[in-house]
């Protein structure tokens, strides 16, 4: 591979002010993590309680858990900002991926400092999502339960549905079948369907005085029975492990469990993150030739300005070196191999709007990259498929369409980060959610919309227009629809707005994609070659 030579004047005025929008993006992103990290706003007497009852904070807890010096990738930590008046910081619970005696787990703590434990729509969204991550990249699963059960306001957003708090038994069930170790830690309450997390775990450790397990807590046993019983002989950690049978082991104290759950994850025969497998292209990593802090002066402050992803990846790959694919054709589209901590991988980067020349390009690329086995990394900055009488002649919508095809029909692992923009169907074609990717991160400048608030303005300014007569379309009257959807499209296209729905895995710093997509490739590392697909039409 050649290292990229980089084209970006770092001296340039040009640059500076775009360093010094994007620091300003930065520190956004930091204050938030922050407020997350430290609970929100005016929750001093809940974190009171939870210490004077001698519990450990939630994070504190994972860090017990984990191999000492060895990194936590957090994920959706923003999940909930903004919604539920802000007083739900991280939607009420912490997922992600941490490493156990030298294997990788995926972690699920509930965070009872917020709202009790209760568990909002948000948190069981989160919930499910790291289940599904667990099953994508076979990991065990360790659940931190210390939860007041469903939040019984909100019970029709929780409960009913596929993806509600059901499915997240079912898919504990089927991951324990399949052999991924399910493994709970209970140190508060766990009521009512709550109870069937460490009921469906492979072994279970109970913390005395502070863990409890009950179908129906002493409240809903009097209502329906008329019996006065005290929480700990109903559910306690000496009923349930030495008579009941529901709970495997007995601590004492926190620290003791987590010292069980370490022994425990030793016995299991998971693989460790250093047994590499053939199937996995890899090399001794080097760090990026060009400065990854570069990004900040090279992502425009004006977002209606491109910038080349071509310099982005210089900043994120091995030793600055790319193979690029096709380079002097569909040139919109940046196709090519490069390795991030020594893993090879399949780049595919977005240089504006997708021609069908790139679509092509890319949809060419993709069946390569799925015959060789290499994983595909989608650097997502585009604002969709070319429109237009020219276009639409030259068959836009099938070259379009075969490059979504090949996205879905690729089987090896895929990961996707937004940039830039991310609008329309190029949100689709550049394996967006919906397409699954094993992670999705997103960098604080990024954007995702159906189209972009000055275009959607436009556009739907004019289809009401259409629909008005007389005196409604009075300039004035104009002026507030474009206000309202200006406004509309700008908040829902926001990065915190998509984060805090968990649109994505996570808000991330640039500057730390590298590392964050080393984790990833890692976990995929130690997997079996995943099977092919069902075959692919080289060329199309």
């Amino acid at each position: 591979m050649r290292q990229i030579a980089s084209h970006v004047d770092t001296g340039s005025a040009v640059f500076k002010e775009n360093v010094e929008a994007y620091e300003k993006l930065v520190a956004t992103l930091r204050d938030r993590m922050e407020w997350a990290i430290r609970g929100g706003e005016n929750r001093d007497r809940s974190i009171e309680r939870h210490l004077v009852r001698g519990k450990i904070m939630v994070r504190d807890r994972i860090d017990l858990v984990i191999d000492d010096h060895t990194p936590f990738l957090e994920l959706s930590s923003l999940s909930g900002y903004g919604q539920y008046d802000n007083a739900a910081p991280g939607g009420g619970i912490v997922t992600g991926v941490g490493l156990v005696e030298g294997v990788p787990y995926v972690f699920i703590a509930n965070d009872a400092t917020v709202k009790g434990g209760s568990l909002l729509p948000v948190a069981i969204k989160k919930h499910v999502r790291a289940q599904q991550i667990a099953d994508e990249n076979d990991l065990g699963v360790i659940y931190l339960v210390d939860s007041g059960g469903a939040f019984l306001p909100l019970q029709d957003e929780i409960f009913p549905d596929k993806d509600h708090f059901g499915g997240s038994f079912y898919r504990q069930a089927r991951m324990s079948a399949r052999g991924l170790p399910q493994i709970s830690v209970v140190m508060g309450g766990c009521t009512a369907g709550g109870a069937y997390v460490p009921a469906l775990s492979d072994e279970v450790i109970m913390v005395e005085g502070i863990g409890r397990i009950f179908l129906g807590g002493p409240p809903i046993v009097k209502a329906a029975l008329g019996e006065v019983i005290d929480p700990d002989e109903l559910g306690g950690a000496q009923m349930h492990t030495r008579v009941s049978g529901v709970s495997d082991y007995m601590a004492s104290t926190e620290r003791e469990a987590y010292g069980r759950v370490r022994e425990i994850c030793a016995t299991t025969n998971a693989r460790r993150i250093d047994d590499r497998q053939a199937w996995m292209d890899w090399v001794e990593p080097q760090p990026p030739a060009q400065p990854p802090e570069d990004i900040y002066g090279i992502i425009s402050a004006d977002h209606r300005i491109p910038f080349d992803a071509t310099e982005i990846i210089a900043r994120m790959v091995d030793g600055s070196k790319f193979s690029p694919f096709k380079p002097e054709w569909g040139t919109s589209i940046i196709c090519g191999f490069a390795r991030i901590w020594g893993h090879l991988v399949g780049v595919i980067g977005n240089n504006g709007i997708i021609f069908s020349e790139a679509a092509l390009k890319a949809t060419h690329f993709i069946e390569l990259c799925e015959q060789r086995r290499i994983p595909l990394l989608f650097l997502q900055n585009t604002s969709g498929y070319m429109v237009g009488k020219d276009s639409e002649a030259a068959g836009i919508a099938k070259h379009g369409a075969k490059m979504v095809a090949a996205v879905a029909n690729a089987t090896v692992p895929k990961y996707t980060v937004l940039i830039g923009g991310s609008y329309g169907a190029g949100n689709y074609g550049m394996c967006g959610r919906g397409f699954e990717p094993r992670f999705l991160f997103a960098w604080p400048n990024s954007r995702i919309a159906t189209m972009a608030a000055d275009t959607a303005e436009t556009v739907l300014v004019d289809i009401r227009e259409g629909g008005m007569k007389g005196a409604e379309t009075t300039e004035e009257h104009l002026a507030e629809i474009r206000a309202e959807i200006r406004s509309q499209y700008e908040t829902q296209s926001d990065p915190y707005y998509a984060t805090s729905r968990l649109w994505d895995d996570g808000l991330i710093d640039p500057v730390h994609t590298r590392d964050v997509l080393g984790l990833c490739l890692a976990l995929a590392a130690r997997q079996d070659e995943p099977a092919p697909g069902p075959g692919i039409v080289y060329r199309m």
